[in-house]
Order: C-alpha cells, then sequence, then structure tokens
C-alpha cells in the first residue's frame, strides 16, 4: 500500500492528468473537477494532503482549503495560482492556514520536493499528537492511581495480612495460593463480616497484578443510576450534573483488579452491562456510543446464597456462571474458634496506638469469654468489641468488664456457642463413626480436648463411640 492519499482538484482535465502522473508512482492519487466534488471525497477518505488551483467556478481554492481546514486541520493545504493576485494569495494564506502556494507553471521536480516535505512534516505532526495523546493518558492514569493510593492510605487498608489457625482457613488460602495467577473470575461467599474483602485483598496482593490498583464498590451501597455512572463513567450532558466526562471504576481499574462487594445487590439492568465486560472485555460510558476496552480481574462477593438467587430469578443464570468460575466460602467466625486468640491479639495491636491504650495484652478469663461468644457479626464484631475493650481499659491487660457481649446462659447452663460446639462434636462423631482422631483433625482441636468436651456433656454411652481408636 502507498503511505499517503493525495487529493487535487482543478476544473481543468489536462491539469489534473499531469499532477497524477507526476504524484502517482508514489502516492495514492485522487482527483476533482470542484471544491464539492472535493468534499464529498473528503467524506470518504482519509487525505493527507489536498493540492487545489484557486481560480475555479462555485468554489475558490481558498475558500475549499478553508473548509478542509475545519474538516481536519492536520491535512496538507497547497494552492495554485496562475495569477499574481497578491490579495487572494494573502487571504488563502491567511484564511485558509495554507503550507504553501504554487504559481503556474510549476517545475515537476520541484513540485515533487514540496510534496514529499509537506508530508514529512505532516507524519511529525501526527506522530507527536499521538505522543501527545499517550502522554495524556499516562498522566490521567497516574492521577487516577495516586488518588486511589491515597484513599487507600487514608482508610488504613494496605495491611493485607490475615491471621488464621485453624484448618479450614489454611485450606482457603491454599486455594487462594492457587488462584493469584489465574485471571480467572472470584466469588467469594460467606456471612458478613467473615473478611471477604481482606480475601479480596490478599488475592489481588499475592498475584501477578500486584503493581496495578486494587478497587472496591459495594454494590448495595447506590442506586441503579449512580453505580452505573461509577463503575463504567458518563459522558458530559448524560444526566443532570453530569458536566463533565467522568471515567469509571473498570477505566480507572484498567490492568488491576474490581472488587465488586455484595453482588447480589445489583440489578438486571446492570447484570447485563456488567456480563458484556466478562465476556468481550469492553463497555461503554453512560450517554456514549463508543465501546472502550479494558483488562479488568474481578472479584465478586456476597453474603447471600446466590444460586438461590437465581432460582428465584433475582440473579441471572449466565452471570452466576461468570463470577462463579472459582469460588472460595469464608466460614464464619463461630465455626473457627480456634481463630479468636490470634485475632484478638492482632486487633489489640492494630488499634492500641490509635485509641491511646496502655493494654497490650489480655486476661485468661477475658479470653475464655471472647471465646465462649459465637460472633454474629463474625470479625468485623470482634474488631469492634476490642476497640471498645481498649476504650474502657485502663492497665495493661484486658480485663474482664462491660466491654463484653451478652453472654446470658439457657436453661441448661449453655451459651449459644457451646450449644453450637456441642451439635458439632456429636455431628462429627457421627460422621466418622466414633474415629475421636478424625473428629478432631476436622476441629483442629486434640483429641484430649474433644474426648474432654464429650465427658462434659455428660452424653450417653453410643456404641459407635469406640474412645481406643
Amino acid at each position: 500500500m502507498k503511505p499517503y492519499n493525495l487529493l487535487i482538484v482543478d476544473d481543468e482535465k489536462e491539469i489534473l492528468r499531469s499532477l497524477t502522473l507526476t504524484f502517482a508512482e508514489d502516492y495514492e492519487v485522487f482527483t476533482a473537477s470542484s471544491g464539492a466534488e472535493a468534499l464529498d471525497i473528503l467524506k470518504q477518505r482519509k487525505i493527507a494532503l489536498v493540492i487545489a488551483d484557486q481560480r475555479m467556478p462555485e468554489m475558490t481554492g481558498a475558500e475549499l482549503l478553508e473548509q478542509v481546514f475545519r474538516i481536519d486541520p492536520n491535512i496538507v493545504r497547497i494552492i495554485l495560482t496562475g495569477y499574481t493576485d497578491v490579495a487572494s494569495l494573502i487571504r488563502a494564506i491567511n484564511d485558509g492556514h495554507i503550507y504553501q502556494y504554487i504559481a503556474k507553471p510549476w517545475e515537476r521536480r520541484d513540485l515533487k520536493i514540496i510534496v514529499k516535505r509537506a508530508l514529512e512534516s505532516y507524519q511529525l505532526t501526527l506522530e507527536n499528537q499521538r505522543l501527545l495523546r499517550e502522554l495524556q493518558i499516562a498522566n490521567e492514569r497516574l492521577s487516577d492511581e495516586n488518588r486511589f493510593l491515597r484513599n487507600e492510605v487514608d482508610k488504613g487498608l494496605q495491611d493485607v495480612n490475615i491471621v488464621w489457625q485453624t484448618p479450614a482457613m489454611q485450606h482457603i488460602f491454599e486455594l487462594v495460593s492457587k488462584v493469584a495467577n489465574n485471571p480467572v473470575a472470584v466469588l467469594l461467599t460467606g456471612e458478613t463480616g467473615t473478611g471477604k474483602t481482606l480475601v479480596a485483598r490478599h488475592i489481588h496482593h499475592q498475584g501477578f497484578r500486584r503493581d496495578k490498583l486494587f478497587i472496591e464498590q459495594n454494590c448495595g451501597a447506590l442506586p441503579e443510576n449512580l453505580l452505573e455512572s461509577e463503575l463504567f463513567g458518563h459522558k458530559r450532558g448524560a444526566f443532570t450534573n453530569a458536566i463533565q466526562d467522568r471515567k469509571g471504576l473498570f477505566e480507572v481499574a484498567d490492568g488491576g483488579t474490581l472488587f465488586l462487594d455484595e453482588i447480589s445487590e445489583m440489578t438486571s439492568a446492570l447484570q447485563v452491562k456488567l456480563l458484556q465486560v466478562l465476556q468481550e472485555g469492553q463497555f461503554r460510558r453512560v450517554g456514549e456510543n463508543e465501546y472502550r476496552q479494558v483488562d479488568v480481574r474481578i472479584i465478586a462477593a456476597t453474603n447471600r446464597d446466590l444460586w438461590a438467587e437465581v432460582q428465584k430469578g433475582r440473579f441471572r443464570m449466565d452471570l452466576y456462571y461468570r463470577i462463579n468460575v472459582f469460588p472460595i466460602h469464608i466460614p464464619p467466625l463461630r465455626k473457627r474458634i480456634q481463630d479468636i486468640p490470634a485475632l484478638a491479639d492482632h486487633c489489640l495491636k492494630k488499634h492500641r496506638r490509635k485509641l491511646n491504650s496502655q493494654a497490650d495484652g489480655f486476661s485468661d478469663a477475658a479470653l475464655q469469654a471472647l471465646c465462649r461468644y459465637d460472633y454474629p457479626g463474625n470479625v468485623r464484631e470482634l474488631e469492634n468489641l476490642i476497640e471498645r475493650a481498649l476504650i474502657l481499659s485502663s492497665g495493661s491487660r484486658i480485663e474482664v468488664g462491660d466491654w463484653l457481649p451478652d453472654l446470658a446462659l439457657d436453661a441448661t447452663g449453655m451459651t449459644r456457642l457451646e450449644r453450637f460446639q456441642r451439635a458439632e462434636i456429636e455431628r462429627l462423631v457421627e460422621l466418622h463413626q466414633g474415629d475421636l482422631n478424625r473428629v478432631a483433625r476436622d476441629l483442629g482441636v486434640s483429641r484430649t480436648t474433644v474426648w474432654r468436651r464429650l465427658k462434659g456433656y455428660r452424653a450417653q454411652p453410643d456404641p459407635l463411640l469406640d474412645v481406643s481408636k
């Protein structure tokens, strides 16, 4: 293919033929015998340079080149004149932004040199514009990243260390290590406060996108129209108060990770747009027809049974399968009691300086009380309890006090947590046919502990239970 398209405009056929022969070997040449015909060609072709005769009926060369400038100011504009009409030439140069005028008759060799240099200037202009656009995009990206990183620091979310002791959590992080460097979508499920956001951050920071942004958005925190604009951006004037173009989180997170918390709260219309991004990697800003391409890893989370939402028609089945490529379920805190001491200590160290507390640990009684509670609010509730304890405690150790939740006993003298523990142990004893070693392994405790708890429950003798195993 020839590198540039030239457009020659003259009402004399012989001149058109002569100029075509001059340039056809090096360039793709289009010809027009009038200004109107030339404008039609400009609508259909990408033209780099226009040579127009000044004296033409209906539209002069200068008038044509004024319109060419408005269509694309980068097009090189050259005017031919056979008259020494100084006023016309000055007007053509000033109003039409003419690159050069050439007097008739011309030297073919000289004209080829002029056009060659003009196209070199044209190419340099395009290259400079391309570099400027890339620089603007890079600056915008840096600005976006700096803004989000400042928010990260302000929220104190840079620490992605996760405290765990139980086999259940060990299994979760084995899964995380396997999926971190894969681009597939991850679905995190679990009750509110179990640490889904922290696990999502851990996946991001352990993977190949760790040097890019991690951005989170709670899908239940905004109404549909605002959430659509937040995720996909909008065009100026797309709706009331849209006073300027705005990037959405998908553009800002390009190359990184977007964490969509409580995805079950997303409306059906937004589910369709999200599905398109997952399938094709492209989307449209609100109010725009142009599609934009992005490379974003999606991690979604919900505290609902998402399959049940699909069955009820509240969540799209095709989207469910797209986001559920790699599911990870995070158990509630009441099912991983062994994590509580380490979590409590982590929360204490995290908040003691901020709250100006002297406490550096817990009394045995306080720690035992923490381990007897069932935490309906999970890890988030535990952290809130520790903050309250730090505020109310004055010594170096946190003692039992008013900061503790209500651990009221039922008629049998057991707390809710103890009832749950008993039911879980008895379920595992039945499942493993009395093999206490396997029960202890599943619970993450010693065999002696299991036996002691069973004895404490004063359970009836069970022919399946063989304590010698």
